[in-house]
């Protein structure tokens, strides 16, 4: 439960499309549910000339692209339009955030938020004269979008400048993958009960994928994804913190430090590339034409934006091992694209079949596993074996043979509209203080040191693989992970 507080949540990029497809709704959303605090003031920043009531009808304009069940009726918004404000601001001229410091100071809230929902490339500058406006004491807090940096150096200069203005605690690093339900039931799931962890090690598991799969192209990102691509938009991120999660130590207690702790320590055990590993274990490709919704769709160079000698990947898979006693010998699968066969998010944890089998299973069937969807679906899975109940087959010894049968728990169902978004559960713990789902300056730093000679590597190599798009990414990624006997859950 939030205490009451009177807040100021500055949005630079306020007209942006971060601001209006996910923050915005989700802001709406907390509003709805009675989880924003009451004494707020929303402020979109952005150099567009805008009155509070332009950028009010703008909003509401941009609400009819939300999802029906997400969307404000008119009284809704009529209501929800009250704390929304416009302040135009270019972020090259000191004068402007004098004017925002203006702006707070009349109203002198207990707590000031500014959400950097802009060009990374902004970051530093933005962050600076905040500042130097007087804005930096010690109720403000920065959100940063992702992604911050673009290789190590660039990561640890934006780091540095953050850091000379602002204390860590101020920093709020983004990643929304962190916020989703099922990631949060991850962590309850094994450190909220005694089921799961005495089994959680390498002892019991075989191995783990996580898949993090797009159907869409670039759409209206060419320009931005061209000089960014699939390592660097979700893997450096989403897909490393997801692996955190997974395999981190049981932290001491639930404060953010902490947790963060944990997962550093994951970041640090994970096995460096070599040459040799990138070669093998390491799998980059490019998406051409092909066919997704049963319409013939084009290749990532025929994108608007795109360099048509571009060799920026749209989809990685790789290898990763985590060297330390719990999870010594077991691999972990990352994939992840766009234009896939589906949209699909989850992380797949398959346990080690009986030492010794009495009953008879199928041909291919699997052993225990354990599924946590991220998206579009969002729960939890249990595969178990279990005997078939049909009377005319049995064994010689006059057994049932084994069928899969799966528990399966859908989020959606079992909380329906009590369930808070990624995005509405992490602005609301800004405004809170709270940092146990945000990313510490350590964290990034290691990840990016984590994925560094990869980049390296492609710099130099002859270019993506191509793959048809509608399927699930270049035939190399099946046959990296066949190397250890095993197939991506779709080929099982």
């Amino acid at each position: 439960m939030f205490c009451p507080m009177s807040f100021d949540l500055v949005l630079f990029g306020g007209t942006g499309d971060l601001a209006w497809r996910k923050l915005m709704p989700a802001l709406f959303q907390a509003f709805r549910h009675g989880s924003l605090p009451a004494g707020g003031r929303i402020i979109g920043v952005a150099r567009d000339d805008l009155s509070d009531a332009q950028y009010r009808e703008l909003i509401q304009s941009r609400f009819k692209a939300v999802e029906g069940a997400k969307r404000p009726s008119p009284e809704e918004f009529e209501k929800f339009a009250d704390l929304l404000h416009y302040l135009r601001m270019d972020l090259s001229k000191p004068a402007d955030y004098d004017r925002l410091a203006q702006t707070l100071q009349e109203r002198d809230a207990d707590t000031v938020v500014m959400y950097l929902a802009t060009a990374p490339s902004l970051f530093t500058q933005t962050v600076e004269r905040i500042a130097a406006a007087g804005l930096g004491g010690p109720k403000t807090r920065v959100v940063l979008e992702k992604p911050l940096g673009h290789d190590l150096a660039s990561n640890r200069a934006i780091n540095a400048a953050v850091g000379r203005v602002l204390k860590e605690e101020q920093v709020f690093r983004i990643d929304h993958y962190l916020g989703k339900p099922s990631v949060q039931n991850l962590f309850a799931m094994r450190f909220g009960n005694a089921l799961f962890e005495p089994l959680w090690r390498r002892e019991y598991i075989a191995s783990i994928e996580i898949t993090i799969a797009e159907d869409l192209g670039v759409e209206k990102r060419g320009a931005f994804y061209d000089q960014t691509g699939a390592l660097r938009d979700m893997v450096q991120n989403h897909a490393l913190q997801l692996l955190c999660a997974v395999a981190m130590e049981p932290p001491i207690n639930a404060h953010a430090d902490a947790l963060r702790d944990e997962k550093l320590k994951v970041l640090r055990s994970l096995k460096a590339w070599t040459p040799e590993s990138i070669g093998m274990h390491a799998v980059r490709g490019q998406y051409t034409a092909g066919t997704a919704y049963g319409e013939r769709v084009q290749g990532y160079l025929q994108e608007p934006g795109i360099d048509p000698a571009s060799r920026t990947e749209t989809f990685v898979a790789l290898r990763a091992e985590i060297a330390n006693w719990r999870w010594a010998g077991v691999p972990f699968y990352i994939r992840t694209g766009k234009r896939l066969a589906s949209r699909d998010a989850r992380i797949e944890v398959n346990f080690k079949p009986t030492p010794h089998a009495i009953f008879r299973a199928p041909a291919g069937a699997s052993a225990n596993k354990l599924v946590i969807n991220l998206q579009p679906k969002d729960g939890l899975e249990l595969h178990l074996l279990a005997q078939a109940q049909n009377s005319r087959k049995r064994s010689g010894d006059g057994t049932q043979p084994l069928a899969t049968v799966q528990l399966d728990l859908d989020f959606g169902q079992r909380f329906g509209t009590e369930r808070v978004g990624a995005y509405e559960r992490l602005l609301l713990d800004v405004i809170d203080g709270r940092l146990n789902l945000f990313v510490r300056s350590d964290e990034q730093e290691e990840a990016w040191r984590w994925v560094e000679p990869l980049i390296e590597a492609w710099q130099n190599d002859s270019g993506p693989r191509p793959y048809a798009a509608g399927t699930w990414g270049p035939s190399a990624s099946s046959a990296m992970i066949a190397r250890d006997g095993l197939a991506w859950s779709e080929e099982q």
